[in-house]
């Protein structure tokens, strides 16, 4: 474990780096999936054209906020990883490029679904259910009782014991939050985030943040998706995966090409690299475990059965407009953020 998190150490640093003796970047990547994949989606597409590309880590909600300041001039050419609903968002302000990759067709029937609902704007590149985990030892040293509902984490036996992305900047957050109000209705969903409110030790900028922190004994129960708790349990830290019994919601993460990069053929080269199964194998290879959307693609070996757990029939085109997102995040800080 301790190699493991020291090479996502230097996977991060390395991140931040990148392009620092770059003499020539030929195509500049904005990544909102895990540094780790992140950070072998460059090498492998590096070593596949013989290009160097930059590519820098951000949250979801930090992509768009970025994509939206640099429209007139962006710096950005791609978008890759983080959630479906928020390059939706973005492809509705017409900050994206529509573009008709060779390898839609063999994609699973969700992600030729989202293509469409994207406009031709984004494409799938994966899928992942949302739960939450638990410290399975530390549990056991707290005698406390195991959360098996989302109604359970509002008990006062977990009263800071539990961290959760802030939606404003985290694209699983946000996930949750639209999940939820799907679930119970918003009134009840804002009654009930209200009370887990009481219980959260902390809200971070990342989403899978939470589910490091409980891996790590650093608090009990992280709120994420599933998938990000099976690669933090694969390296021997003592977590129990649940699937909430209420039902849950799910993400498909997006490759977008950005509107108004300069280097329109390289994106498209970078997005029929990633729909392809050499690319999204990179997942897989750096303990990525979510579904990936090709076809033809290998299923990683600890991925969530999607299929088994109940799921919303979560509605992408509504909770992926400008308008309903933001609405639902200025009642958020309202009424949640400012209480904690």
């Amino acid at each position: 474990m301790r190699g493991i998190t020291a090479f996502s150490a230097v996977a991060a640093l390395w991140l931040a780096t990148a392009s620092a003796g770059m003499a020539a970047v030929s195509l500049t990547v904005l990544c909102g999936a895990d540094e780790m994949w992140c950070a072998a989606m460059k090498t492998a597409y590096e070593a596949k054209t013989g290009l160097e590309i930059s590519v820098t880590r951000k949250s979801t909600g930090e992509i768009l906020k970025q994509i939206r300041a640099e429209k007139t001039a962006p710096v950005g050419d791609v978008w890759w990883g983080g959630t479906g609903d928020a390059h939706l968002q973005a492809g509705s302000e017409n900050l994206l490029e529509a573009y008709q990759p060779a390898h839609e067709r063999d994609m699973l029937p969700w992600a030729q679904n989202f293509f469409v609902m994207s406009g031709g704007r984004s494409a799938g590149i994966y899928a992942g259910a949302l739960g939450f985990a638990y410290n399975a030892a530390l549990l056991r040293e707290l005698k406390l009782p195991a959360p098996t509902c989302w109604k359970d984490l509002t008990d006062i036996a977990y009263r800071g014991r539990i961290q959760s992305g802030n939606p404003n900047s985290s694209g699983t957050a946000f996930t949750m939050l639209a999940t939820l109000v799907q679930l119970f209705g918003e009134d009840e969903a804002f009654r009930y985030l209200a009370a887990l409110n009481r219980n959260i030790e902390r809200y971070t900028p990342s989403g899978a943040a939470p589910i490091r922190a409980a891996a790590r004994g650093e608090t009990l129960i992280g709120i994420s998706f599933m998938h990000d708790a099976v690669t933090q349990r694969q390296v021997g830290f003592p977590l129990v995966i649940v699937a909430p019994c209420e039902g849950t919601g799910y993400e498909i993460g997006a490759v977008s090409i950005i509107k108004g990069t300069r280097n329109i053929e390289e994106a498209k080269r970078f997005v029929e690299f990633a729909l392809s199964p050499e690319g999204q194998s990179t997942g897989a290879a750096s303990g990525q475990n979510q579904v990936p959307s090709n076809a033809k693609s290998s299923l990683p070996v600890a991925a969530p059965d999607i299929s088994m757990i109940k799921m919303v029939d979560y509605d992408f085109a509504t909770f992926g407009s400008p308008d309903e997102r933001s609405r639902l995040l200025r009642r958020f800080d309202a009424e949640i953020a400012a209480t904690n």
